[in-house]
């Protein structure tokens, strides 16, 4: 009997408390929030619980999860520890249900993209409109759409062919053992 190898279903997270950009086979779509200063601990977490339930629900079952690893928050903001939680929970609920996770810094993701890793969010949104066609009405979609973008090359199943330089992206990136997939 030979086995057939399918696509694998890659999902990519760009994980933010005022936007969520999420990126499936299905395409892009973003997790629009808003939060108050002055929010209670109660409001703020029934906050990160919706987003979660959210990026669960659009993501569905998936072989692999790409979401975009911290940034540095040695500058913290007043919403550090909520963006901290949000990341975390988002991975648990993946992690919880058995589906690898991969972690890509900014960097790499902004390299692959553009073939530089300072690359500013709206370079990337044009790269990523550029190489995949894509039309992309917000940068944390454009973000989502590479990090997918991202799985599937390192998987061998790119979704465009990128240069050489901008794959030097996909080192640096905590990337987990799948188990091969077939029909």
């Amino acid at each position: 009997m030979t086995t057939v190898t399918r696509l694998y279903r890659v999902a990519g997270l760009d994980v933010s408390l005022t936007g969520t950009g999420i990126a499936t086979r299905s395409g892009t779509t973003r997790v629009p929030t808003a939060g108050r200063r002055a929010a209670s601990l109660t409001e703020r977490d029934a906050r990160l619980r919706h987003i979660t339930d959210r990026v669960r629900d659009e993501v569905g079952h998936v072989d692999l999860v790409c979401i975009e690893g911290p940034v540095s928050y040695q500058q913290p903001g007043g919403s550090t520890w909520d963006r901290a939680g949000l990341w975390w929970r988002i991975v648990s609920s993946f992690i919880g249900r058995e589906i690898p996770v991969a972690v890509i810094p900014p960097t790499c993701r902004a390299l692959y993209a553009t073939g530089s890793g300072g690359a500013r969010k709206t370079h990337v949104l044009e790269a990523a409109q550029q190489r995949y066609g894509a039309i992309l009405p917000t940068d944390d979609e454009a973000d989502a759409l590479i990090l997918r973008a991202m799985g599937l090359d390192h998987l061998g199943q790119a979704l465009a062919t990128v240069p050489p330089k901008n794959r030097g992206g996909l080192t640096g990136c905590q990337w987990p053992t799948l188990p091969e997939v077939t029909r």
